[in-house]
């Protein structure tokens, strides 16, 4: 692979996954990947790995090709008005900020320049995130290389932007909502008789292989459904009296909650 300079702008445990990440899976060497981070004290075993850590933004994106922006919505104004005397037009931006639209970063930047958003979720830090992406109509020709770089971070779906916050509930915030399904399975298992760490074990691992069913069967999820349940049978009953105590409606709600509060959240910072 052809070397190219990476700039991580905000170093939290995001840019951090991220750049382990592309190193593990051989799309970048760590001499190629400069972080940045306000206080880089807590960074000092990455350079003695090999990684480029400075807490100047302007320095890291001066030999950069790709930019990767995860900083918090607050700081993007201050990031790229810092950024805008060193960028050039053969340099790509990837925004994982929250919210915040292609417009409104291209309206701040003095050099155009393609922008692309991307929206990974946690899983990231071990190679299992999923990613979508969006870009506008200038940018799209430096979509494939973006989706590169994510491709071996996970699963990696290209959207339009007007699904962007949507993403951010179903990916990133799905998270939390498959978390707190594996917490609940845990207690069951627990008062059935199960130590918890049995339970849990039993609880991810079952979770784990469902999804990899539909996954790789490319089925939907009642085919799978149907294989498991039996007529007069204890799954099917189970399914029965979740449905009764509203399992689909409140996961269905608490998404769609989130979502009306993201889209309140992007509002307010456009007003």
């Amino acid at each position: 692979m052809e070397s190219r300079k990476i700039a991580i702008i905000g170093a939290g445990n995001l840019g951090l996954a991220i750049a382990n990440g592309l190193v593990e899976k051989k799309q970048a060497k760590t001499h190629e990947i400069t972080l940045t981070r306000r206080n880089t004290d807590g960074l000092q075993h990455l350079m003695d790995e090999g990684f480029q850590v400075t807490n100047e933004n302007s320095a890291a994106v001066a030999n950069a090709r790709l930019i990767l922006l995860c900083v918090l919505p607050g700081q993007i104004t201050n990031v790229l008005e810092e950024v805008n005397p060193v960028l050039k037009p053969n340099q790509v931006l990837i925004s994982m900020i929250t919210g915040v639209d292609i417009k409104a970063i291209s309206s701040i930047l003095e050099t155009k320049l393609p922008i692309i958003r991307a929206m990974p979720n946690t899983a990231i830090a071990i190679g299992q995130s999923m990613t979508c992406l969006a870009a506008e109509a200038d940018s799209k020709a430096y979509l494939p290389e973006v989706v590169k770089l994510f491709d071996v971070l996970g699963e990696t779906l290209v959207i339009e932007e007007k699904l962007m916050q949507a993403a951010t509930v179903h990916g990133a915030s799905g998270t939390a909502f498959f978390m707190r399904y594996l917490r609940a399975a845990t207690q069951a298992g627990v008062q059935m008789g199960f130590e918890s760490n049995e339970s849990q074990l039993i609880a991810v691992q079952t979770a784990k292989g469902a999804a990899s069913l539909v996954q790789m069967n490319e089925s939907h999820p009642e085919v799978e459904i149907d294989k498991v349940t039996t007529p007069q049978g204890c799954t099917i009953e189970g399914l029965n009296e979740m449905e009764h105590q509203g399992f689909s409606s409140a996961l269905i709600k608490g998404v769609m909650t989130s979502f009306r509060r993201i889209t309140q959240m992007k509002k307010g910072r456009n007003e």
